[in-house]
């Protein structure tokens, strides 16, 4: 088969599911464009519809892509210079694949006693790196609430390197989804500059949601169990959301693996 052309029908309809959300959610597709959200993508079973590989693309893109045809789905090759019309980005990886999407409602929450709960969270770079510690801690899965960036953004996608498939996510009202925990017996706690125990004296060993938001706007109106706060030296009044909460995140492993509040 010979290489696709900017005007071929697969070409316009990963450049749109890199732009559109409506796009993705009335096709149920997300398009990935980095080969290590891919590779990641294929390290957890991801069932992906196909792979595009530019004719000039990187070692490193190549590799990804045989990966793929290892695993017996289609790839096909892209013109050169077609890559770049399609991503979303100024230099484009000349990888990209069509996978579908994983989504879940909150009425979908599942069980587990360690989780996620983000409250407005808008930068994909701090949702998808949220995403990839949520998962490398241990996680059950992650709540995301209505009003923060869509989960499959591809900058959430390629910030996660690939997690966002790894762990359950569910999304809509962070309200409804915290009060089932609760009625569980999970214990929320949000983490808030300078409130509550310190991340090392928390109760995270016993079932836990560690809730995240916004940072300027805070946790809005969600019911909790009590603040969390790493504690800070110096002047600085607070971390970036996505820093603390890889510090909360793996504070609650350590506190799992046994060895308790100090």
């Amino acid at each position: 088969m010979s290489a696709l052309g900017a005007r071929h029908r697969d070409v316009a309809l990963l450049r749109t599911l890199l732009r559109d959300r409506a796009a993705r959610d009335d096709s149920g597709l997300l398009a990935i464009d980095s080969p290590r959200a891919i590779d990641g993508a294929l390290d957890r079973d991801v069932p992906l519809r196909a792979v595009y590989v530019a004719v000039d693309a990187a070692p490193s893109s190549r590799l990804v892509a045989q990966r793929a045809t290892n695993r017996d789905i289609a790839v096909y090759e892209l013109e050169a210079g077609v890559a770049d019309r399609i991503a979303d980005v100024r230099t484009s990886s000349g990888i990209f694949a069509l996978a579908p999407q994983q989504r879940a409602a909150v009425d979908a929450l599942g069980h587990g006693d360690f989780w996620l709960a983000l409250v407005h969270i808008g930068d994909p770079g701090n949702l998808g790196t949220l995403v990839r510690a949520a998962e490398a801690a241990g996680a059950h899965g992650i709540i995301v609430g209505s009003g923060s960036v869509d989960v499959y953004n591809p900058k959430v996608v390629r910030a996660s390197a690939g997690a966002v498939f790894g762990i359950p996510v569910v999304e809509g009202d962070t309200v409804t989804a915290l009060a089932t925990l609760r009625a569980r017996g999970v214990r929320c706690l949000g983490a808030a500059a300078g409130s509550g125990k310190g991340h090392t004296e928390a109760p995270f060993g016993e079932p836990v949601c560690v809730v995240l938001g916004h940072e300027t706007r805070g946790l809005g109106d969600v019911a909790l169990d009590g603040h969390v706060h790493v504690p800070m030296a110096g002047a600085v009044e607070s971390l970036n959301v996505a820093m603390a909460g890889t510090v909360l995140l793996f504070e609650v492993a350590r506190q799992r693996a046994g060895e308790g509040p100090r």
